[in-house]
């Protein structure tokens, strides 16, 4: 089993920026990938941004190109998300999840494990 916990959410200003951080335990030698969700209210839980366990590729949605990087920190077992420039409809609360595969990519049902999400609020 792999245990995710993430943090760094809040409110925000648009305009402003945000870095979450995604912690995890465990089994951490089954994840192939990491990716981050984003899930507002009364809306389907999408795709923001996964990258490596090695660290060595990344993948965005569109919406975020530009202005979030994801990034990994070896030592600690941990995924970060840097969110700049951000936009009242980013509200939502943001889920960190690893996949066990290559074929994890930019979709839930590819992910094997997920963390208890944080939310992020941006005010206009």
């Amino acid at each position: 089993q792999v245990q995710l916990v993430e943090s760094g959410g809040g409110l925000v200003q648009a305009g402003d920026s945000l870095r979450l951080s995604c912690a995890a335990s465990g089994r951490t030698a089954s994840i192939y990938r990491m990716g981050w969700f984003r899930q507002a209210p009364g809306k389907e839980r999408e795709f923001v941004a996964a990258i490596s366990w090695s660290g060595d590729s990344t993948y965005y949605a569109d919406s975020v190109k530009g202005r979030f990087t994801i990034s990994r920190d070896n030592a600690k077992n941990t995924v970060h998300l840097q969110m700049n420039r951000l936009k009242p409809e980013e509200t939502a609360v943001y889920y960190c999840a690893a996949g066990k595969t290559e074929w994890a990519r930019d979709r839930r049902y590819q992910y094997d494990y997920w963390g208890q999400g944080t939310q992020v609020t941006v005010s206009s």
